[in-house]
């Protein structure tokens, strides 16, 4: 890049500084990965920063130099502004891309940023706190013709005003958001916003508005230079939500495609907000929809959006380039792209959606995504593109989002795009943690998604139940444990001196079949009793089954049908007690059992177990309290989020072994509830 340095102010610092040399990225994960690969291509020098727990992150390897931010959780590391430009200063970095999240929309980390004289790839200060400010956002918004839905003091919010929806100022992402019904309810689910809030955001402003239980998100991607111009490059519709948090995302809009004149009024409308606040950068303006067409203004991010690479892919741009162009005073081109294709994103969470959403931690023993043509990259071809923040043998922390990755899928129409991306996550090896990729690709496959009826209660709608079944057939998860236990005994045989010098499955009695036990998430315990035989092998409720050959990681089965025999193939990996087999059938993951049982390891029944591991922050009920099933005992923080743990059953907490304050790991035994005895009737 070869423009002059511009000593234009924006808000208070200097704004852009010709070319930029090295790019720090005050980020982790993902995103860091994403904006490294622009600046690779760009020949951009590129500065990491970590906290303890991101020590071994794949963006820590990735750059040319790393600062560590002592401690684990974001308000120890990531948030702190002073370490981050302290960071850049030492490393020679002379530029600051802040991601998303954290200090992404922080006014004055930007300007704390531009009087240490380095480069803020991003809009000017005074756009950020303009912007920053939900609710003053949107009286200016409001001044300058955009449509918005009114903010709500939470202190006059009465009955007529419910359902209401609590949000936070200061950030978005689904955290310090709460839908509340009852008025009874607001007071503790404002408190229970504003923990949030100050957690992720390090801010515990909120505000109400009216909820729409239904609707439809549309956003604007803005594009804006120093010299006055704007581009509204494209919309995206994110409709599909958990908990405020946007799980599905496409371009374009289904919704604007069917709507004759939507997507100009849509962009005059982000176009109108860009400039009454002088925004300069990339931008998204997000809008609230009905079916009719009609749009409310909600926010303005001022920042780079996660699901950005729909837009991407839609527009051919590498939006992060564009930034660090603007960044360094250059305009934008003369001419904008026109849009072409159609564009899925879906957001692959550690998290099991069938059970309240839980978030899960530990090792991501293998991530690996079929049809992937790139990663961080803009695809000129029908295909998948990776954008990850882990890789093989990544370990998911407590401390942050559980996001592994955006899976997006590019083809010519919607359909085609759809289908690539489900068949793509259905086929993926994604070993080691559960995810939500059984409801992705059930989403991606559900007639009312083809049809493009994607409203924000999506998931309230089609039963958020089925939508979370496991891909896998009972009959085709059955067969998938038959392959486990197969290839479990050709390991076994690998390994071991003395069974390689014995026939297979030999033993002293030959008519006692051998068995091997597995516990599923879906199925519970299933047993697979077999022998092997002189023209092949047995499976007890699996007549006719055909074994073609068999290896420690891989089993070919010939599995009879009506019309004869189909050959199956399934891959096996093992890692500890996890057992996960993948085929065309679908992805399963097993526990593998013991043969014998400690007794010692058994729970007590009504025991409560840690979910995930977090910290205690609040109790529901002390020892020896009469309690209630689904009456709240105690709430654990994890991964930004509060969790409520529950009582299982009726009856007394007669033990609770944890205080505020404690940390506890997965499966610790935080509590237990005797369950009153039923009168007979």
């Amino acid at each position: 890049m070869t423009a002059s340095r511009s000593d234009s102010v924006r808000g208070g610092g200097r704004v852009t500084g010709g070319p930029i040399s090295n790019v720090l990225v005050a980020n982790r994960g993902e995103i860091a990965r994403r904006v490294f690969a622009t600046c690779r291509r760009m020949g951009i020098g590129t500065t990491a920063v970590y906290s303890d727990a991101d020590a071994a992150s794949p963006h820590v390897a990735e750059a040319d130099a790393a600062i560590r931010l002592p401690g684990n959780t974001p308000a120890e590391t990531y948030l702190r502004g002073e370490l981050i430009i302290e960071a850049a200063l030492s490393a020679g970095a002379d530029a600051i891309h802040p991601g998303y999240g954290f200090l992404s929309e922080n006014a004055e980390f930007a300007r704390s940023v531009l009087d240490a004289g380095l480069v803020w790839i991003g809009p000017p200060v005074a756009a950020i706190e303009q912007m920053g400010s939900k609710v003053e956002s949107k009286k200016m918004m409001d001044a300058a013709g955009v449509p918005v839905l009114a903010e709500l003091d939470p202190a006059e919010v009465t009955d007529a005003h419910l359902p209401v929806l609590i949000k936070a100022s200061a950030g978005g992402g689904g955290r310090g958001m709460r839908v509340v019904r009852d008025l009874a309810e607001l007071r503790d689910q404002i408190a229970g916003a504003q923990r949030e809030a100050e957690s992720a955001f390090g801010d515990p402003t909120v505000f109400c508005e009216r909820y729409l239980e239904t609707g439809r998100h549309i956003e604007v991607q803005v594009m804006s230079d120093t010299f006055g111009k704007t581009w509204a490059v494209g919309e995206r519709e994110c409709s599909i939500q958990r908990r405020h948090q946007k799980v599905v995302e496409e371009a374009p809009s289904p919704l604007v495609e069917k709507i004759d004149g939507m997507r100009e009024r849509l962009f005059e409308a982000a176009r109108l907000a860009a400039e009454a606040i002088g925004y300069e950068g990339a931008g998204t303006v997000e809008f609230l929809a009905d079916e009719k067409g009609d749009f409310f203004f909600l926010e303005m991010n001022t920042r780079l959006q996660v699901e950005h690479p729909v837009t991407e892919q839609t527009t051919g741009l590498d939006l992060v380039r564009l930034q660090l162009q603007v960044a360094s005073g250059l305009p934008l081109p003369a001419n904008q792209p026109a849009l072409r294709g159609h564009s899925i994103e879906v957001r692959l969470y550690a998290e099991d959606p069938a059970h309240d959403w839980q978030p899960q931690s530990g090792p991501v023993h293998k991530l690996e995504i079929p049809f992937a043509a790139g990663e961080f990259t803009v695809l000129d071809q029908p295909g998948v593109r990776l954008d990850s923040g882990v890789v093989d043998e990544s370990v998911v922390g407590v401390h942050y989002d559980p996001m592994l990755a955006k899976v997006i899928s590019y083809a010519e129409t919607r359909a085609e795009a759809a289908h690539l991306l489900a068949t793509a996550l259905q086929r993926a090896k994604i070993h080691g943690l559960v995810t939500n990729r059984d409801l992705l690709v059930r989403v991606l496959r559900h007639p009312a998604f083809l049809a493009g009826d994607t409203d924000t209660a999506f998931f309230a709608t089609h039963d958020l139940a089925v939508l979370s079944a496991p891909l896998v057939s009972e009959a085709d998860e059955a067969l998938s444990i038959v392959a486990a236990a197969l290839a479990d005994s050709a390991a076994n045989r690998s390994t071991s001196r003395l069974a390689g010098l014995t026939p297979s499955g030999w033993r002293n009695l030959s008519s006692l079949p051998q068995t091997k036990s597995y516990e599923s998430r879906a199925t519970g315990i299933n047993e697979v009793r077999y022998r092997f035989t002189r023209t092949g092998i047995a499976v007890e409720g699996h007549d006719g089954l055909e074994l073609i050959s068999v290896a420690p990681d891989r089993v070919v089965l010939g599995v009879p049908g009506e019309r004869g025999s189909v050959r199956r193939q399934f891959e096996i990996a093992r890692y500890g007690d996890l057992v996960a087999i993948d085929s065309p059938l679908g992805p399963v993951a097993v526990r593998r059992l013991p043969r014998f049982t400690d007794p010692s390891e058994q729970v007590a029944a009504g025991s409560l177990l840690a979910p995930m591991p977090g910290s205690v922050i609040r109790l529901g009920a002390a020892e020896g309290d009469h309690v209630v099933q689904g009456q709240p005992i105690l709430w654990l923080e994890a991964m930004k989020m509060e969790h409520t743990i529950a009582a299982p059953a009726t009856g007394v907490l007669s033990a609770l072994n944890v205080t505020v304050g404690q940390q506890v790991e997965v499966g610790t035994v935080l509590a237990v509830v005797e369950e009153e005895e039923q009168e007979p009737s």
